[in-house]
This record gives C-alpha cells, sequence and structure tokens, in this order.
C-alpha cells in the first residue's frame, strides 16, 4: 500500500514537470513567432513607405519645376512675337539698287524698306521671280545660298524700324556666255519670308540680262548685301 502511494506521487511530479516544460517551450516559440512577425512588418514599413514618399515628392517637384520653367519661356516667346510682328508686303517697298558683272557672272542688289509706323521682323531668304518688259513673268529658277560668287553673305534675324531697311541680292549668268534660254529681266517679284503678297520693281538702266537661274542671299541688315 505505501509502494503504491509512493509510486503515485513520484508518476504525479514527472507529469508536473513535464507540463511546466512543455509551457515553457509553447511560451519561447509564441514569443519567437511575434517578433518576427513585428521585424518583418517593419521591415517592409521602412523598405516602403519612406522609398516611396520620398521618390514621390521629388519626381513632383521636379516635374513642377520643370512645367513652370517651359510655360514661362513659352508665354515670353509669344509675347515677344506679339510685340513685334512679321514683315509684311502691306509694310515694306521693294526697290532697286544696282547691277554688275565680272567674268559671266551678273551681281543684282535690291532693298526692302520698312515703310509702316511700327517695327517688324524679318529672316530668311525672299522669293523671287524675274519679269518682262511688259511685267508677265520670266522663267526663273533660283537656288538660296549663303555663299555665292561674290563670296560669303550669312543669314541674321533683323529687326527693322519704322524707315529701316534690309537687302538681298541675286547672283545671274552675266553676258552671251550661256547657251540657255536667255532674255532680258526688266523687273523683278519678291516675296518676303514668312508671307504670301507680293512686292514688284523695276530693274534700271536697261534690265538685267538673265537666262533663267539666279542665286538668292538671305536678308541682311540696311544695304550691306549689295557691295
Amino acid at each position: 500500500m505505501e509502494g503504491s502511494e509512493r509510486a503515485g506521487r513520484e508518476h504525479q511530479h514527472v507529469r508536473a514537470i513535464f507540463a511546466g516544460l512543455l509551457a515553457a517551450a509553447v511560451a519561447l516559440a509564441v514569443s519567437a513567432c511575434g517578433s518576427s512577425n513585428s521585424a518583418s512588418t517593419t521591415a517592409a514599413a521602412q523598405n516602403t513607405a519612406p522609398t516611396t514618399t520620398s521618390s514621390g515628392a521629388s519626381t513632383g517637384s521636379t516635374t513642377q519645376t520643370t512645367i513652370a520653367s517651359q510655360t514661362t519661356t513659352a508665354a515670353s516667346s509669344v509675347t515677344a512675337s506679339a510685340a513685334v510682328p512679321r514683315c509684311t508686303a502691306a509694310m515694306l517697298e521693294l526697290s532697286y539698287l544696282g547691277g554688275q558683272g565680272a567674268t559671266g557672272h551678273g551681281l543684282l542688289g535690291f532693298e526692302v524698306r520698312n515703310t509702316s509706323s511700327s517695327s517688324c521682323h524679318t529672316f530668311g531668304y525672299p522669293g523671287v521671280l524675274f519679269l518682262d518688259r511688259s511685267g508677265q513673268p520670266l522663267p526663273t529658277n533660283s537656288t538660296r545660298t549663303t555663299h555665292d560668287f561674290f563670296g560669303d553673305i550669312p543669314e541674321v534675324a533683323l529687326v527693322l524700324a519704322p524707315g529701316e531697311s534690309a537687302s538681298f541680292r541675286l547672283g545671274v549668268t552675266h553676258g552671251m556666255t550661256s547657251t540657255a534660254g536667255c532674255t532680258t529681266a526688266y523687273g523683278l517679284q519678291v516675296i518676303a519670308p514668312d508671307d504670301t503678297a507680293t512686292l514688284r520693281t523695276s530693274v534700271l538702266n536697261g534690265g538685267a540680262y538673265e537666262c533663267g537661274t539666279a542665286t538668292v542671299s538671305p536678308l541682311r541688315p540696311g544695304t550691306s548685301a549689295y557691295p
């Protein structure tokens, strides 16, 4: 009887120890799992939230600055163009400056003057067409160039105040050296850059001998296109 009671107490003691060890193991596992989940959540937050916020703020700021800069530049360009209109035929008067020749080449100079009461801007090459004695068109094949037989003549942007002028020159075949359809031009029709209306003038001193082709220079300030 006494041996049975002792055995029962020992069995209960062993169960108590086992239960305590099991509880400790469970508590440790729960603690580790909680720490792992917390660390993962923190790491995820660190890897996502700050990066997204920083990147978003930076990109938005840069985009807004770029758009503001482009808008300001565009507005300035529109204001400048509106303040100084382009030179059109209604504002200009065409005249003949003169002609000269050398070694089979002829040079003709022309001037466009701003006859309006306001400034205008122009740039580039006029369109040209030779005219006969009665004002009818002659065959005209023109080539735009900044370098002709008589030298270099670079492009330049111009603003013409009232009364100011710009000039251009034409290079033609001079004399009887060409077998092409040569004739005498007694006038010239011109279209200013960025315009569609025409201007006309006479070629004085007996007209200009030409053979259907011509080089055309860009507009230059004053009468500087014609030496």
